[in-house]
This record gives structure tokens, sequence and C-alpha cells, in this order.
């Protein structure tokens, strides 16, 4: 087999987008078959191409016998019951993100994956930007040495009240599953875990409709601790019109900077540990050396579904699995849990804790609507 046969589920943004990729050219592994959406309007687009069947019933997709994956790209929630659903019939999928919105649904997706045998993947394609590629390589090979800090600021996902006004389930909990960081920042949280690994532990403080007329966090600041007893700070809002996007990660042995397209890291001649109990005077720093990196970022959402249509051809590596989508689930769940109980929350969350909470606030919101 020379391509697989594409099955788009929901044609809204990311769908079309993808649609288009593919139409154009930037998957030569891949060959658009079927499109399916519950809106008939969204399917007007592709009307155009005789050749791509149409649906408005993701099952009847699945079982028309023209696809052997799909790309899922429909609002949060149902991204584990559809995924779940072409497992059992022995379909690949390829997820968007986030995985879903709590950690027990996904976690079932996942156990179905791997039932299945099929091929699972996750659209993280910021992992393609080779900023980051390069951190992780430096930071996971132990160049970095033992870790000490990580704080991201990411506040350039500056969107209007337009923009939440746009659809009724944006920016809801029944609808959408949280705000920012189940919509904006699943990428930035998978690459914090990705780069630095899983916290054990999260105290955050989320800040619900602060910035605009809506019912989830638009707001949020998160601490991890690790086991070694390194930290993470992590920030995220919708809410900064001059926003930052800076990533930085201090190691014993130095430390890196992604901003503004390059990376920068500074390698210390001893470890700093060692300096600090060896150096015999005061205010002194250990020697270090500079280099900087720089590559222009990719269009990352062709190259993640190449690289899938490739796993399932001839075998190699896609670019994240897709039951890797419970880690950055993991960090937002524990952060929320935290934020409502108004302290610490393990990880793994109490999956049932969480659940109730979630319940009591789509219950709330759907209440306030009558």
């Amino acid at each position: 087999m020379e391509k697989i046969r594409l099955g788009i589920i929901g044609l809204g943004n990311m769908g079309s987008g993808h649609f288009y990729n593919v139409l154009g050219g930037k998957c030569p592994s891949v060959e658009v078959r079927a499109v399916c959406d519950i809106n008939p309007q969204k399917l007007e687009k592709a009307k155009e191409h005789p050749e791509v069947a149409l649906f408005t019933d993701s099952n009847e997709m699945l079982d028309s016998g023209l696809v052997d994956t799909v790309i899922i790209a429909v609002p949060h929630y149902d991204h584990p019951t559809i995924a779940i659903e072409a497992f059992k019939r022995g379909i690949n999928v390829l997820t968007e993100k986030p995985a879903g919105v709590y950690s027990r649904q996904v976690r079932e997706m996942n156990e179905a994956a791997e039932r299945s045998g099929v091929k699972f993947g996750i659209m993280f394609n910021q992992r393609t930007n080779p900023m980051y590629k390069k951190a992780r390589e430096i930071v996971q090979s132990g160049q970095l040495g033992e870790l000490k800090r990580m704080v991201w600021i990411i506040t350039n996902w500056y969107r209007t009240q337009a923009y939440y006004n746009s659809g009724t389930w944006r920016a809801t909990w029944s609808g959408e599953g949280g705000g920012v960081l189940l919509n904006q920042a699943p990428h930035n949280l998978d690459l914090w875990q990705w780069i630095f690994g899983m916290p054990k532990r999260i105290r955050a403080f989320c800040e619900f409709g602060k910035y605009h007329n809506i019912d989830v966090e638009d707001d949020v600041t998160i601490f991890g601790e690790y086991e070694n007893g390194a930290t993470a700070t992590f920030i995220s809002t919708t809410g900064d019109a001059c926003g930052t996007n800076r990533l930085e990660i201090t190691g014993d042995k130095g430390k890196l900077v992604i901003e503004h397209g390059k990376l920068c890291w500074w390698k210390l001649a001893v470890p700093e540990r060692e300096f600090c109990f060896t150096a015999t005077e005061g205010f002194v720093t250990p020697e270090n050396t500079y280099e900087e990196f720089t590559a222009p970022e990719p269009e990352g959402h062709p190259e993640v579904l190449e690289a899938f249509a490739q796993s399932i051809l001839n075998g190699t590596e896609m670019v994240a699995r897709g039951q890797e989508g419970l880690n950055s689930l993991s960090i937002s769940n524990a952060a929320y849990l935290s934020t409502w109980t108004n302290d610490w929350a393990e990880i793994p969350t109490d999956e049932e804790l969480f659940e109730k909470y979630l319940k009591v606030l789509c219950e709330k919101e759907k209440s306030s609507k009558k």
C-alpha cells in the first residue's frame, strides 16, 4: 500500500486545515477518502472533490470500508469516544489535542488502543520544532546535568471576547472542558513533560473568567515539584495583549533558554554543586561557554500526519504516540483539582474527585443558561 486512506472527522478550523494540507500535496503518503461533520454546512467545502465521500455520522464513516485511518478534530469530550469506536473496527487513529477532558476517559482510550493493535497518534505538532527537539536532546542526554528548574512564561495566546463568542461550545465546562489549559496550552504542557519530565505533584492557581466573560480559566500559574527536588513554574493566559513565550531550563551543568526563535545554551566548565563547595572565594561563578541554535519552524501539522502515515506503511516512528496525551492532560487535571481544592494535587490525580467537581461545574453552567 502506497498511501493510507484517510477519513477526517470534524471539518472545523483544524479538520479543514488537515483536509487542505493533504489536497495541497503536503502529505504524499495520504489520500483523503471521506470527511464527516454533524453540521452539513461544513461539508460544503468538500463537495468540490467528488472522490471524497461525505458523512454526518462518524460511525457510518467508520463502517463504510472507505478509510483505514481517521483524524479526530471534534470538541474535546468526543476525542476518546470516537477513537474507541475506530479501534473496535481496527482503524488507525490520529487525534487532535487534547487527548480528552478527564484522565479516566483518556486512560480507557489508551487501553482500547493497546487492545486493538492499530496505530494511535496525537497531533503534538510542536514536537517537530527544532528548538524543542534540541532542548529535549540536551536534557535527556544528561548534558545539562541534574535538573533544577523549569520556568515557562507562555502568555502569547491572546484572545478577544469575539473569539469566545464565536462558538457556543467554546470556553465552557460542558462543551470544551476548560479554557486556556485545554484549548491553547496543551502543546506547551506536552513539551513541558516531554523535555523536563512529569512532576510528582502540582499546586496551581487558575483564574476563571478573569479577563473575559467566560466560566473557564483564562489565566493560570502552575507550580510543579519533582522527586529530585527540581521545580517547574508554568504561567499562561489569553489575556495579555503583548504576550511572552520564554522557556528557561536550569541544570547542574548549565542553562537553556528558548525565546524569539533561538535556543541559547550556557555550559558550565564545572558542575554548579561541585563548584559551590570547592570554590575558595564567595563572589565567583563557574566559567561557562555559550552556544546558540536557530532553525526555521516547520509547518508541523502536515509533518505529523505524514510521519503517522509512514508509521502505518513502513513501521517508522511517529511524532507522538497517542498514549502520551495522558501526560499533559494529567498536568492540567491536577492544576484544576489543585485550584478547586485549594491544595496540592498529586499526579496521577484522584479521578473520582476530579470528575465530581467537573460534573458540578457543568450542571451549574447548564442551569444558568436555562
